[in-house]
This record gives structure tokens, sequence and C-alpha cells, in this order.
């Protein structure tokens, strides 16, 4: 009881940063902006509580992810920077600098296990359009170009968190006070017994089974 209290003040504390169309103003770090979610993609059914706390400084993007009610910290161990991890369980950011619909985004994941996939994705279409043109370029050396991850798992409270950096020169977006930013965040969630299935949990609903629908992303403004 005392666990659900604390992940549900969490979710009202989170739901203050952001307004019903999707905006969020981020700060300055170290205070920060929140977004949260409860619900699964696309029927909107109940998923558990996912918090992400956001600020920036001069150069970086600063990410805190944290999954509630996690019961199965499910991932592959054989897993390595820019494998699948999407296919188990994940926590995800996607991308963009600009206030367009993006072409280009950064696909961003973590796992429990604190393995990381980075990505740019190419998806001219906007919306995974069958046909159309869709690629990536993986970020090779994540650690080496100025990406921090660091991930604790506390099975006793049922929860996993990630501290994540990314930095803002990705973007040629250093220095960017008064900059806005497309964004959406994501979590898989599965386990041994219903893999390869997942349910697709997210803040700003792409209205199909697909996380690649940048119309739907949040508006993001650096403050």
């Amino acid at each position: 009881m005392f666990k659900g209290l604390l992940a549900f003040g969490a979710y009202c504390a989170a739901l203050v940063a952001s307004t019903s169309d999707g905006s969020v103003d981020v700060p300055n770090c170290p205070a920060t902006a929140s977004v949260a979610f409860t619900t699964a993609i696309p029927s909107g059914t109940p998923c558990p509580l996912t918090r992400i706390d956001l600020c920036y400084t001069s150069t970086t993007l600063n990410l805190v992810f944290t999954a509630y009610n996690e019961t199965n910290f499910y991932y592959n161990p054989d897993h390595k920077t820019n494998d699948d991890i999407w296919a188990y369980e994940a926590m995800e950011a996607f991308i963009a600098k600009g206030s367009d619909d993006p072409q280009t985004y950064l696909e961003y994941e973590v796992g429990p296990n604190n393995v990381t996939f980075n990505a740019f994705i190419y998806n001219p279409s906007r919306v995974r359009r069958e046909g159309a043109p869709m690629d990536q370029a993986f970020i090779s050396d994540p650690l080496g170009d100025g990406f921090k991850a660091v991930t604790r798992l506390n099975k006793l409270a049922v929860t996993w968190t990630t501290e994540s950096q990314i930095p803002l020169a990705l973007f040629n977006g250093e220095d960017s006070t008064g900059s806005v930013w497309r964004m959406n965040f994501f979590r898989t969630i599965t386990s041994a017994s219903e893999f390869p299935e997942q349910k697709l949990c997210g803040w700003r609903n792409t209205g199909e089974a697909n996380f690649h629908v940048t119309p739907a992303f949040g508006n993001i403004r650096f403050v």
C-alpha cells in the first residue's frame, strides 16, 4: 500500500509539469521538469507508471527515467551496446531539435542492465509508412561521445531508475536556452513467460503499435 501511495504521489507531481497538449518547459539543471504516463499504446489501457525528469546544461540533456511497479526486470544478458534491447524491457526517449514534426531524430534506449541503444533514425514519412525509406545510423561509441547512463535496480521497491546524459552537440544544440524540441517517451514491458509479446507504454499516444510517429511527439521548451 505504501509503495502504491509513493508511486501515485510521483505521478501527480509529474503531471504538474506537463500540460494537456504535451508541452513541457524544461529548466536549467539542477531544477527539473517531469513527464509521466500510465497508458498503453495504442489501446490506452493501464500501464505501470513511468516517470522522466528532465533538465539541461549548456552541453547536455539530462534525463532520469524511473520505472515503477516493475516485477520482471527482463533483459537479454548477452546484449551489448546498440543490440535489440527494445525487444525486451526498456525505457526510451525519441529526441529532435526544432518545432517541426521531425524526419530525423535520436532514438535513445536503456535496459535494466544499463545497456543502451543509441541511433539517429531516418524516417522521411514521419510515420514509418510501409514502403517508405526507414534507416538508422548507430552511435558506435556513446561513452566516448559524452553519453552517460547509470542504472539502479530496486527489486524490493519494484522500481528501476536510470540517470542519463545526452550531449547536445549531437544536435548542434549547445547553449540552447530558449530553444524548442520535439520528444516522446516510451517503455516496453515483457517477461520470460510473455516474450516476445510486449506491452507498449508511452507519453504521447501514437495511435498505433509503432513508436515512430513523429507528429505525436510532444513540445519541449528549454527555459
